[in-house]
């Protein structure tokens, strides 16, 4: 049994391409939990393993691994740094006790990394940044240190100054300690030095920084520091590791990690000031019957409990539950899933080691562990103790933002709906819905990648191929004047023939969908008949008239009329309704209607203008704005059509900064211009 006060629970945050996987690489090896430095490029690391991430050379989902240094146990989440998959570091973030924050000193702070670094702070997540990528041309520590500064929401403070860079990157000061090391071999591990010259002032400077800001932590560390106008060593880090778990400070480290360049020091500095499960406060908790509060303790003696935050499907061994303990010791083979309220059995418990699967035998705080081939559970989903139930928030994903008309080849429909289905239990992300105006089955996500990679998961772990196409627009069609029309159907063809006879009034009802009233006076059309002219007036509605888009907002009276004793028939009067309807709407001004969704756009202040006139150039009209601490918030009402590839775009325009969120609105009439384009290529399909 592992010891919880030595337990870490780290997840690794940053934008994509600033080596994160590259680093966990790195601590895996130097702690000598694997073998060989493998390396993304060529598909060899432990944490990248599925083939969609091999051939992209980017982490789609988040991977899992664990390692022992210096008597702690550490379990790592690598989380993918691409807008498609953001919603990983979400989940992973809301189970995680602390953060490893990874920005490249070449890249810098890019815009994805200020939204991963949002994630963090809304969390208040313990934190350290490893800024990577030392040994690369141009890489520029000062420059990275100064855009974090001044882009991100943290208080960083420098705890080792890097020696040298690029091809020279040698070493690094410890700020605290006020020596020198310098980079040993392929193991990560250094050999203590002078500090050289030319840093002297430098790291005087850094150092009184750091005394500064950890004197602030504490009364006791201030009224010291303003007495005697220095801290110990031992004070400093007193200091740091409260002002680290409290959020109040970041401190901020160097490394190269696909040379194991400081790999062993950072081991070093996550057992130091990373707070245990012990030190953090898990997430609240609430009754499941009740709602009343109920306090969670991150101890081995507390009743059990953990949350679910990721569900992986797999064609062989079913779908495997991952989840985080927060308190108590999981053993046996059974738990309470309290948020479906069912108990759930389970063969193994496993510790997740990239594709591998390590039995256990026990699980308890801090600790990350998975289940195969339960029944009931899904993701957000919390596990307890029956006689001590609790319920943890759910996590909630981000809304999808794009979508696309899936198909399957003949014959192969309904596998790759039921391997769809699969993947929306891994992915909370993911929406399948049927679009009745257009009769497509659409398949939403957060980008164009994101599902293109389910499509490529699902032809490998289930061998069939799913299609995408840009969705058809749903438009309706409604009537703009009144009418008052006949609709006869009369067929004579031998032996018993087809009559029936309508007058309708057909006028506009807005916003009130669809309204028919008899006003039939004597028997002129039978009471069993009138029925019938109803339905075919609807179902002739499906089908439009301009189109071939389904009409709103009608309103039918039935006025006259006239029938046949022999020949008349519902049928007869279902069709003579179809063909009123379709002379009444013809006379009475039909127009095509299109969707319009509201949208929420959430930019930097450089970017407001390009926003507002590219929603102007679609046909937006902006309702508002607003602004909170993190980004300015536009307010807009836009049409469906115009914003099909609106995420890929917004990107472009702000450099992975922007976000959006939309949903339906209303229906607004389409432009005459417009609308004959769309009545013309309806008619050529």
């Amino acid at each position: 049994m592992l010891d919880s006060n030595m337990i870490r629970n780290i997840a690794l945050f940053g934008h994509g391409n600033c080596g994160k996987t590259s680093l966990a690489e790195a601590m895996l090896y130097t702690a000598g939990k694997i073998n060989r430095l493998g390396k993304v490029d060529d598909g060899s690391s432990s944490m990248d393993y599925e083939d969609e991430e091999i051939s992209r050379g980017i982490s789609i989902s988040s991977s899992f691994h664990n390692y022992s240094w210096k008597k702690h146990d550490i379990f790592l989440i690598d989380t993918p740094g691409d807008d498609n998959f953001l919603n990983e570091a979400l989940f992973a973030s809301q189970v995680c006790d602390s953060a490893l924050f990874t920005i490249g000193a070449v890249l810098g702070v890019k815009g994805q990394t200020v939204k991963f670094a949002n994630i963090v702070k809304d969390k208040n997540l313990p934190m350290v940044i490893a800024v990577n990528k030392m040994d690369r041309e141009r890489a520029d520590f000062s420059k990275t240190l100064e855009e974090i500064k001044t882009s991100l929401p943290f208080n960083p403070v420098v705890i080792q100054l890097p020696i040298g860079a690029e091809d020279d990157f040698k070493g690094y000061v410890d700020i605290i300690g006020e020596k020198a090391y310098l980079f040993e071999g392929d193991k990560g591990t250094v050999t203590e030095t002078d500090i050289p010259e030319d840093l002297v002032d430098e790291v005087s400077v850094y150092r009184e920084n750091l005394m500064e800001i950890v004197a602030e932590t504490d009364d006791d560390l201030i009224e010291k520091f303003l007495e005697e106008g220095e801290l110990s060593a031992d004070d400093v880090k007193i200091g740091l590791k409260s002002g680290v778990v409290s959020g109040a400070i970041t401190p901020v480290c160097v490394c190269a990690a696909t040379r194991n360049l400081g790999t062993a020091p950072l081991l070093d500095i996550i057992n130091s000031y990373m707070p245990s499960p012990v030190e953090m406060k898990p997430p609240s908790a609430t009754h499941p019957v009740s709602g009343d509060p109920v306090e969670v303790k991150p101890s081995t003696g507390e009743p059990f409990s953990a949350l679910v935050f990721k569900t992986m499907a797999d064609p062989y061994a079913g779908r495997l539950t991952i989840f985080r303990v927060f308190s108590g010791t999981l053993k046996g083979d059974s738990f309470y899933n309290s948020s479906k309220k069912e108990s759930e059995r389970f063969g193994q418990l496993y510790i997740l080691e990239g594709k591998e699967q390590k039995p256990v035998d026990t699980a308890e705080p801090g600790m990350i562990v998975a289940v195969a081939k339960l029944k009931e559970t899904t993701t957000g989903d919390t596990l307890c103790e029956a006689g001590n139930p609790v319920v943890f928030e759910k996590p909630v994903p981000y809304k999808p933002v794009i979508s696309f008309a899936v198909s399957a080849k003949k014959g192969e429909e309904e596998k790759v709906f039921s391997s769809i289905t699969k993947m929306l239990d891994e992915d909370l992300t993911l929406k399948l819905i049927r679009q009745a105006q257009t009769k497509q089955i659409l398949l939403s996500g957060v980008g164009q990648v994101h599902l293109d990679t389910v499509g490529t998961r699902i032809k490998r772990k289930f061998g069939v191929q799913m299609e995408l196409e840009m969705p058809k627009i749903p438009y309706m069609e409604t009537i703009r004047s009144s009418a008052r029309v006949q609709g006869k159907h009369k067929k004579q063809s031998g032996g018993r023939g087809q009559y029936g006879d309508c007058w309708i009034e057909i006028s506009p009802l807005p916003g009130k969908g669809y309204e028919f009233e008899d006003k039939i006076v004597g028997g002129v059309i039978p009471q069993q008949y009138r029925p019938a002219v109803d339905k075919g007036i609807q179902e002739a509605m499906e089908r439009g008239v301009l189109a071939g888009y389904p009409l709103i907002d009608i309103k039918i009276v039935l006025v006259d009329g006239s029938f046949h004793n022999v020949d008349s028939s519902e049928m007869a009067f279902k069709i003579a309704g179809s063909l009123a309807f379709k002379k009444g709407a013809q006379e009475a001004g039909p127009v095509l209607l299109e969707p319009i969704v509201n949208m929420e756009i959430r930019v930097g202040k450089d970017n407001v203008g390009d926003v507002m006139g590219d929603l102007n150039s679609r046909r937006g009209k902006v309702m508002g704005m607003d602004s909170d601490a993190k980004s300015e918030i536009i307010n807009a009402q836009v049409p469906q059509a115009e914003i099909q590839s609106y995420a890929t775009d917004l990107t472009s325009m702000t450099g992975g900064l922007g976000t959006f969120s939309i949903e339906f609105s209303h229906y607004e009439e389409v432009p005459s211009h417009i609308s004959d384009k769309i009545i013309a290529q309806s008619s050529e399909e």
